[in-house]
């Protein structure tokens, strides 16, 4: 029967990362690494997980590689300190782990995530299902990307699971700005190293077709005001997405 490690990556959670790890206490390991944090995340961590370790911020992808490499079991559970697995979640693993993991060929499984968000769970928008790829065998998969939106790598077939995990992105529509202005200025660097561009159809088209992917197809109408707000917020992504993009392959040295 294989056994599992969950591993979580931090860097000033202290607000969150007791919950995140009292979530899988029924895990046989719990590894974190953290980024020399300034709060009290470290001493948190070290009352719930079994290894604790310190070191300088590398990057999303390098971090969490390297907390599946120091893990003592093959099977993974990558958790953000936002995240919450719930019961549902922690039995299908559970029973999973206790028979064959990989009795299908599957290497890695995708999980639902859903997002609290402006007082309720929104399960519409682009946010919903939201399906991460967060169990894996990792001598079948790794993490890979640059900047922004890291992704599992799988060197094989993958599963679905039911259960969902529980994200706590944002505490108020402030703190959702402030991620969109970091992880938009992230996107457009790593657009303009692929050889995208940006042009004025990209900036005046696509966050309105965003806005009624959102709102409409995908049903943020159904969720009121907060899905409203939401499907705006992903129009805005987009907008600023883009407009950085351009502002990136326009800009000229300017004279003192």
């Amino acid at each position: 029967m294989p056994k599992l490690s969950v591993t979580v990556i931090t860097r000033n959670e202290a607000a969150d990362i007791g919950d995140a790890l009292a979530s899988v206490a029924w895990a046989d390991e719990i590894v974190v690494v953290d980024s020399q944090s300034t709060d009290d995340t470290v001493s948190i961590a070290r009352r719930h997980a079994g290894r604790v370790v310190v070191r300088e911020w590398p990057g999303y992808v390098e971090q969490k590689n390297h907390a599946a490499s120091i893990a003592s079991h093959d099977w993974i559970l990558s958790l953000d300190a936002d995240e919450r697995v719930t019961p549902a979640l922690a039995t299908e693993i559970k029973a999973l782990m206790a028979g064959a993991p990989d009795a299908n060929g599957d290497v890695a499984f995708r999980i639902p995530r859903v997002t609290w968000h402006l007082g309720r769970w929104i399960r519409s928008t682009d946010w919903y299902p939201d399906y991460q790829l967060r169990l894996y065998d990792r001598r079948s998969a790794q993490w890979t990307g640059t900047y922004v939106h890291e992704a599992v790598s799988v060197r094989g077939s993958t599963g679905q699971l039911g259960g969902e995990i529980q994200h706590y992105a944002y505490r108020d529509i402030a703190d959702h700005l402030e991620t969109i202005d970091r992880y938009t200025t992230y996107a457009a660097r790593q657009m303009q190293e692929a050889g995208t561009r940006a042009s004025l159809l990209h900036i005046a088209a696509h966050p309105p077709l965003a806005f009624l992917r959102n709102y409409l197809a995908h049903g943020g109408i159904r969720d009121g005001v907060p899905g409203f707000i939401i499907s705006a917020m992903n129009a805005y992504y987009v907008f600023l997405k883009f407009a950085k993009l351009w502002e990136l392959q326009n800009q000229r040295t300017r004279k003192p």
